[in-house]
C-alpha cells in the first residue's frame, strides 16, 4: 500500500477524527481553510459523483433555500464546503468518501 494518503475534512468532524486515528500517516487538509476546492471538488465529483459527495443530510443542506439547492454541485460545494461529505480520502489513486467499514478495511490492511 502506498503511504501517500490525504484526508480532507474538518478538525471537529467525528468521522474525520476516527479516520485520522487509524490512518495516522495520512496528511490532513482542512476543507474550509487549506484545500484548493476549485481544483479538488471537480476532481472528486468526477470520481464519485454528486450523489456521494454532497451531504444532503447536513445542517447546511437543510438551511439552503430551493434556489441554492439547484446550483451546480461543483459551485455549491466550493461555496459551502461543509456540504462535502466527510472525510474525503485520496489514496492509491482513488477517492473515498466517508468512513465506512468497507473503506476502513480497504485502507487499513
Amino acid at each position: 500500500m502506498s503511504n501517500s494518503i490525504t484526508l480532507y475534512g474538518l478538525k471537529n468532524c467525528d468521522s474525520c477524527r476516527k479516520a485520522l486515528k487509524i490512518l495516522r500517516y495520512a496528511d490532513f487538509v482542512d476543507i474550509r481553510g487549506e484545500a484548493e476546492l476549485t481544483q479538488k471538488v471537480p476532481f472528486w465529483l468526477d470520481h464519485v459523483g454528486p450523489e456521494i459527495l454532497v451531504n444532503q443530510r447536513s445542517t447546511t443542506w437543510r438551511e439552503l433555500d430551493a434556489s441554492e439547492r439547484e446550483i451546480a454541485p461543483v459551485e455549491l460545494l466550493i461555496r459551502f464546503p461543509t456540504l462535502i461529505k466527510r472525510p474525503v480520502i485520496e489514496a492509491n489513486g482513488r477517492v473515498y468518501v466517508g468512513w465506512t467499514t468497507a473503506i476502513q478495511n480497504e485502507l487499513h490492511n
